[in-house]
């Protein structure tokens, strides 16, 4: 199994050296003349400053983490071997982060100027940056996991008690995910927000015109909140659901000879993942605008269908399985992963889409203005929840009984587990579909700022309107990941618990009539309600800061309106960068602290707690994605001419739904998921500290 491993490294490196040689074909294209690349100088300027802080912040809280994980007893899965492991993983998804960032923030202006050439040229930079993104974390997290793997657990046959030390990998990456997409999500929205209000509705004056100081501060925001943010969200997931798989299988199949094929059954489906990935994004290609939405969904299917393929070869031959375990069974659980993972992304691009019905009536009804427009948006969102949580539940319910074994206590959880890999596989590529939007989105924003000629702004606006799309499958297929990624640490979690306490039957019992579940479940149930209000304000603050700024310029220097004077955006940078870092500490640590305190009083009641918001953050986060995602497409539906077109009544109230639903779908929303995830690593890591 050893050589395995060293083949599924292999595969995680090359994913890295894909990163590289993207990059370098990027770097190569035309950067546009000075004026562009003196805008863009000042985004990348943004972002790095906006990293180099965050980071530096969150550097304390690892170290402070690190040291309290390295001094507990080493003999429950704590000690220093996890303290190593927590400080790689979030050093790993910080360096994914920042690498995609630098990449996406120099892709941008070469996206604006391939687009000047063709439409063709624009999306090829464009998705090659999303790819760099995806390559970048996938490569990382794998090398990673396969790195501790081959370190901590190799040697003694992979017990659950030595694959334990490396789920401290996925402790680091989750608490750096957490803290990027809150921090991240509330700079974008506080700059989104300010700009939108002050520049389209008071001083009526388009988007991304480069009048409004808040623009530059605007597509900052895109990079550090939808790359790195969206990035360090999927790093996670994409570990928890490996690591968790491969503590299950450990835990299972304990004493079994062929106990080893179901820990590394994860790590190749993972690996060949990423050679699937990586053929997929050769089939992205688009003649016209046309094709911009169908190439890139051409790329994803191909992916799934060679990574289908590779999950094959790994159930029929290539490895050994425990007696019972059934080859097939376990590649309909992954096919079951794969495939709920493209349906969810196709009910998302449903209620989001600019084409789909639900956008259209939201369109429709701002008409009678904003608060009908909110009202139906709202609506939409609440509805949108319905056919993914069947549809995970259906996953769940496939995956489960296509792996339980009679005899072999939570064997139908190891199908689940296994089932999150198989939506994650072929990460490499959905991300570079996800990532590839705020590119666009920054490109077409730079063609404005440029006054580059109409045609330019045409062919980026082709690229950004399918851009939105994608980013609200992209969020939408993370939550879905994100919701059996949990419940596979949830259950890694009861099977460690029961192993801690000697349960009976394997597993700790959450009975529901018990007092202390039953209060479990209900500050479970309340802390993503406190969590996105704490998010949500924190968005408003720092937008009302913004807009009073913005307000500022524009009295006390009219030259900024008539072109004769150019506006302070980086005062507005500033602005977003102290009010997003100062108000992303509380939120964060209540993903931390709630599980620990919880878990002192009583370990039954943290159970309740985990599945008390891992039921309520699922739901609140795809319908806080879904709303807003669908606000801000009825938006751009109106400006396209629908219903008055810009500058109308209607495009007005449009505006005012899409501000509400910016830190919905970019701040709140998104990060929900991370916090459910990361409330159970640290109570799966801490648990010793409770028994």
């Amino acid at each position: 199994m050893e050589t395995f491993l060293y083949l599924i490294g292999g595969f995680a490196v090359i994913a890295l050296i894909f990163a590289i040689v993207r990059f370098g074909e990027i770097m190569k294209k035309d950067a546009g003349d000075a004026r562009m690349q003196e805008i863009s100088k000042q985004v990348q300027d943004g972002a790095a400053a906006f990293l180099k802080t965050e980071y530096t912040w969150l550097a304390a809280f690892v170290v402070v983490v690190s040291i309290a994980i390295a001094a507990s007893s080493a003999e429950n899965g704590l000690g220093i071997k996890t303290a190593v492991a927590f400080v790689a993983g979030a050093i790993a998804s910080g360096v994914a982060g920042y690498f995609g960032m630098h990449t996406a923030t120099r892709a941008a202006v070469r996206t604006t100027q391939g687009a000047r050439t063709s439409l063709t040229e624009g999306l090829n930079v464009a998705f090659s940056s999303g790819v760099v993104m995806g390559m970048s974390v996938v490569g990382l997290a794998l090398l990673g996991v396969v790195g501790f793997t081959f370190l901590y657990a190799a040697g003694e046959g992979f017990t659950a008690a030595s694959l334990n030390h490396v789920l401290g990998f996925s402790f680091g990456a989750s608490s750096i995910a957490l803290f990027s997409r809150v921090g991240g999500g509330i700079f974008t929205k506080a700059a989104d927000v300010g700009a939108d209000l002050v520049g389209k509705v008071e001083a009526g004056i388009p988007e991304d015109d480069p009048r409004n100081p808040g623009t530059i501060a605007d597509n900052v925001g895109d990079n550090v909140g939808d790359v790195a943010g969206m990035g360090a969200d999927l790093f996670e997931s994409y570990v928890g659901s490996i690591i968790a798989t491969m503590i299950l299988g450990a835990f299972i199949y304990s004493g079994d000879d062929s106990m080893a094929g179901m820990v590394i059954l994860p790590l190749g489906v993972a690996g060949f993942g990423i050679i699937a990935s990586i053929i997929g994004t050769f089939f992205v290609k688009a003649k016209d605008e046309s094709q911009i939405s169908s190439a890139l969904h051409h790329g994803v299917t191909v992916a799934s269908i060679a990574s289908i393929a590779g999950s094959a070869a790994l159930c029929f031959g290539i490895l050994d399985f425990p007696e019972g375990v059934v080859g097939w069974r376990l590649l309909v659980a992954i096919i079951s992963g794969v495939v709920i993972g493209i349906l969810i992304g196709k009910v998302t691009e449903h209620y989001t889409g600019s084409d789909g019905a639900p956008v259209k009536n939201i369109a429709k009804q701002s008409e009678t203005g904003a608060a009908t427009n909110i009202i139906h948006g709202l609506a939409t969102g609440m509805e949108s929840v319905a056919i993914p949580v069947l549809l995970i539940a259906v996953a769940i319910l496939l995956s489960y009984n296509m792996c339980e074994i009679e005899g072999a206590a939570s064997s139908g959880v190891y199908g689940v587990a296994l089932a999150a890999v198989g939506m994650l596989s072929t990460l490499g590529i959905t991300l570079g579909v996800d990532a590839y939007g705020p590119v666009a989105d920054n490109a077409g924003g730079l063609a404005e700022m440029a006054e580059l000629p109409e045609e330019v702004r045409q062919r980026t606006d082709a690229l950004d309107a399918v851009g939105n799309t994608t980013a609200a499958i992209g969020k939408g297929f993370a939550i879905g990941s994100a919701a059996l990624t949990a419940l596979a640490l949830f259950s890694a979690f009861c099977s460690r618990a029961g192993e801690l306490t000697g349960a009976v039957n394997g597993n700790i019992t959450l009975d529901i009539n018990s007092t202390n579940v039953m209060i479990g479940l209900l500050l479970g149930g309340i802390l993503p309600f406190l969590f996105s209000a704490m998010t949500m304000r924190a968005v408003g603050n720092a937008a009302f800061a913004m807009v009073e700024e913005i307000r500022r310029q524009f009295r006390e220097n009219p030259g900024i309106m008539d072109g004769s004077a150019k506006p302070d955006a980086a005062r507005c940078v500033k602005i977003s960068t102290d009010g997003s870092l100062r108000q992303m500490i509380i939120p964060g640590l209540i993903a931390v602290i709630a599980p620990i305190a919880v878990g002192f009083w009583s370990v039954t009641a943290l159970g309740g707690l985990l599945a008390g918001a891992l039921v309520t953050g699922i739901m609140m986060a795809i319908f806080m994605a879904n709303a807003g995602g669908a606000w801000d497409n009825a938006k751009k539906y109106i400006e396209g001419g629908a219903h008055g077109g810009k500058g109308s009544d209607s495009h007005h109230a449009a505006v005012v739904g899409d501000t509400v639903g910016d830190p919905f779908k970019d701040t709140s929303g998104p990060s929900l998921n991370i916090l459910v995830k990361l409330m159970t690593v640290v109570a799966l890591v801490f648990l010793p500290w409770f028994v």
